[in-house]
């Protein structure tokens, strides 16, 4: 599977925290995110993480285009709803792309963990049917 990791300032902290916490689990499928939220999870933990500009420079904008292509199966976009910088990445054009091809997406960490415990269960396995019909 190939996990995106995006996160507003505020929420860099707590992407660290979560991908410390499932380590185990992400370390087990390609990893992609924002350039610096990469760069802080890949100082606190071992995991490899494919990063892509910041969100200003267009990180998230790469994502999106991955997205497209169907080559994303679960983006983690920690948000901060109510102090959101111009600067950071706009959620909404990312998630309408996750909508329109059917990628699982979380804005908080509970709805990330409970994603992160399906993955690990084998309950995203849909996504490589996925796949299978585009090629």
């Amino acid at each position: 599977m190939r996990i995106a990791l995006i996160a507003h300032d505020r929420k860099k902290e707590e992407m660290v925290q979560l991908a410390t916490a499932y380590e185990a689990i992400l370390q087990q499928h390609k990893l992609y995110a924002t350039g610096t939220t990469g760069t802080r999870i890949m100082e606190s933990t071992s995991l490899e993480i494919t990063r892509f500009l910041s969100g200003p420079l267009g990180g998230d904008q790469q994502i999106g285009a991955m997205v497209a292509r169907n080559e994303m199966d679960l983006i983690i976009f920690l948000r901060d709803p109510l102090t959101s910088q111009p600067h950071e990445p706009d959620i909404i054009a990312l998630l309408r792309l996750c909508d329109v091809h059917r990628i699982p997406f979380a804005t908080n960490m509970g709805t990330a963990e409970i994603l992160l415990k399906a993955l690990e269960r084998g309950e995203l396995a849909w996504r490589d049917i996925v796949h299978e019909e585009q090629n």
